[in-house]
């Protein structure tokens, strides 16, 4: 049976070349999660997609087709792209590489589409980009089925001590490692990356980075949560902040 969507809010997540003058463009749909479809002559100079195309650019998609790889057929935007620079728009560049590689085609995932437009703009303007990050990758997982526990040791249930150190155990949870651990005994003397402070868990619960060590122990966390997920294959947005550093 044919779909005809007409209309639908999205962002462009990625395009490449398609044939030899069509673009081949992954939409993050509101509606329908996301979306693979083909621009038909997008890439002539006098395409009216060509200009519209373009990466955090709000847009309202049409598009119909069969199979698993529709047709564009209308794009439209009556406001203007969220502009990101530098750090922020690597920033950018990397959540929408997530996006690309862990959703499921046609799988609406609306609330996670709120998540992030929210995240686009707070790159845009002067929140500070770990916690922005830390956030999305956080409720990414939640939407994917895979939500990270902050609150309670995975087999005792009880409550995460900021005095103790956990360790973590991708789509388990924290285990208690050592009732009585200090930050500095869990970074020096952890042999193995997936140990973590009590404390440092408790401050990214509350979203409270501001500290370099526990920005570090989020971001180790969250790499570790989203690379089950992302297997083998780097992700090409990292090596643009290796690049730039």
């Amino acid at each position: 049976m044919e779909t005809r969507v007409q209309l639908q809010p999205a962002y462009m997540l990625h395009r490449r070349p398609f044939q030899n003058t069509s673009l081949l463009v992954d939409f993050f749909c509101l509606d329908y999660g996301m979306v693979r479809a083909v621009a038909k002559g997008a890439r002539r100079e006098k395409s009216k997609y060509r200009a519209l195309l373009q990466l955090f650019q709000p847009l309202l998609v049409s598009f119909s087709g069969r199979g698993e790889v529709k047709t564009v057929t209308g794009v439209e935007s009556g406001l203007s792209a969220i502009k990101l620079n530098g750090d922020r728009l690597f920033s950018g560049m990397y959540v929408n590489e997530l996006l690309a590689r862990l959703l499921h085609n046609h799988v609406e995932h609306t609330a996670l589409y709120q998540y992030y437009q929210e995240s686009l703009i707070a790159l845009q303007g002067e929140a500070e980009v770990q916690t922005v990050l830390r956030r999305f990758e956080l409720k990414l997982l939640v939407e994917l089925g895979y939500g990270i526990n902050l609150h309670t040791d995975c087999h005792s249930h009880e409550p995460i001590d900021g005095g103790a150190s956990y360790r973590f155990t991708p789509n388990v949870g924290f285990e208690l490692a050592a009732a009585s651990a200090s930050v500095a005994e869990v970074a020096t003397n952890s042999g193995s990356t997936n140990l973590f402070a009590g404390a440092h868990l408790i401050a990214l619960r509350e979203l409270d980075l501001a500290d370099e060590a526990i920005a570090k122990s989020a971001k180790r966390l969250l790499r570790i949560a989203l690379g089950t997920h992302l297997g083998d294959k780097p992700l090409n947005s990292r090596s643009l902040f290796i690049g730039k550093s």
